[in-house]
């Protein structure tokens, strides 16, 4: 693109971005505070009474001070997939300035945006908690990349398709069999912050067997059936769009403090500052255009908005420097590699290995407090998934290491010399 044009081209995107408000309408605002003041609740929202849990147990009632929902937030908060959360990449892998996002600080910032616009909404705040906590909990290490290489591998072997916010699912309702909300599962399904949309409607589903069959399609018919996956809550819909507004400016950030990008490159013209931009003008955006509804929608110019930073960031960042060039090769490799190690230790039921000693024994002793067992044997691959998903960066790579010393790792980079 030659010099004038790139000029223009900015020029018309910080015309549009100067155009959009950064505050509720007048109009709207008032009809809040009357709404608040006489005591009004949006016939939309899900309330706790309407939870719908697998397994009917008395042990998972909801109480006055413990509702059906924040029974899930902290069934979530307390699994080690959550506390795994920490060592696992957002974006960049192998930069590990202590200051660039982690997988953790990702999933409470799409929770504390989905709040604030649930709040205004008048939606239940702890099923969006719930969801918005939850919903990367499948994440293999390394991001998308880690997710790309372990779905190759995989499909390759078995024709069915891993996706993280599949597995989020399993995690939870299988590996750790926590009993949660179908509201809240279906939620973490549908989170899919790629998949972005103008308007988001329900998708009617009312029970498990539903949602049973649609898990099933995603992993049988992969793009075919996550394409078209809905959230059946206006909390699911406000925590998807509320992902892609988490990471659009966040990553920006971290692509300039990880020096691989300067503050100018961005057609906006905001560099980091876009993502303080993006928080506001978006939330005010959908609640203006929300308020009310049985569906969450933005108007045509946010839309085209987000669009558009969404499309410069795969351009500038996710194809550029998450994963930069031969990284994406020897990790395609060690995720490959591990996947027939494991696989092999599984067929030689060799319980001296690690999937066995760190994996097995441990989700067979979650499930042992609700009567259950890890029926790792049903499928061997699922196992395998299972285990290398579960990972974090820094234990993949370690026994990656161990069990492969041909396959070198790039040294994490703490001292950036720009």
């Amino acid at each position: 693109m030659d010099t004038v044009t790139n000029a223009t081209l900015r020029e018309d995107v910080q015309r549009r971005i100067a155009s959009l408000p950064d505050d509720l309408t007048p109009e709207l605002t008032e009809r809040m505070r009357d709404d608040r003041a006489r005591g009004w609740i949006n016939p939309f929202r899900t309330d706790d009474a309407q939870a719908i849990r697998r397994d009917d147990s008395p042990h998972d009632a909801a109480s006055i001070w413990r509702p059906a929902f924040v029974r899930d937030v902290e069934k979530i908060m307390h699994t080690p997939a959550y506390n795994r959360y920490a060592g696992k990449t957002q974006v960049f892998s192998f930069r590990s300035n202590d200051d660039l996002s982690r997988r953790g600080i990702h999933v409470q910032l799409v929770s504390r945006i989905a709040r604030d616009i649930g709040y205004a909404l008048g939606l239940n705040c702890d099923l969006i908690e719930a969801i918005g906590l939850g919903h990367d909990l499948g994440h293999t290490p390394f991001g998308h990349a880690g997710e790309r290489a372990l779905n190759d591998v995989y499909h390759a072997r078995t024709g069915r398709w891993f996706f993280h916010n599949v597995h989020s699912v399993r995690v939870l309702d299988t590996l750790y069999g926590r009993n949660l909300t179908l509201q809240t599962l279906d939620g973490c399904l549908t989170h899919n912050g790629e998949y972005e949309q103008r308007t988001f409607e329900l998708s009617g589903l009312s029970s498990f067997e539903e949602f049973d069959r649609t898990v099933e399609q995603c992993a049988s018919m992969g793009d075919l059936a996550i394409g078209k996956l809905r959230p059946m809550t206006l909390e699911g819909c406000v925590v998807r769009i509320s992902d892609i507004i988490a990471y659009v400016g966040r990553d920006r950030q971290d692509a300039i403090a990880a020096g691989l990008l300067d503050e100018d490159v961005f057609a906006d013209g905001l560099g980091g500052r876009y993502n303080s931009w993006i928080l506001s003008h978006a939330t005010v955006d959908i609640i203006e255009h929300s308020y009310g509804k049985d569906r969450i929608e933005m108007s045509e110019e946010m839309f085209a908005e987000l669009r558009r930073a969404k499309a410069e960031n795969y351009e500038k960042i996710y194809r550029s420097n998450g994963i930069e060039g031969e990284r994406a090769e020897v990790l395609a490799r060690a995720f490959s590699l591990m996947y027939e190690h494991c696989l092999g230790d599984l067929r030689a039921r060799d319980e001296s290995s690690y999937i066995f000693r760190h994996h097995i024994r441990r989700i067979d002793a979650a499930l042992s407090h609700y009567g259950k067992r890890y029926e790792w044997d049903r499928d061997l691959d699922q196992t395998v998934v299972d285990y290398i998903a579960s990972m974090s960066d820094g234990y993949f790579a370690e026994l990656a290491s161990k069990l492969f010393p041909e396959i070198r790792f790039p040294q994490r980079t703490y001292i950036n010399e720009r």
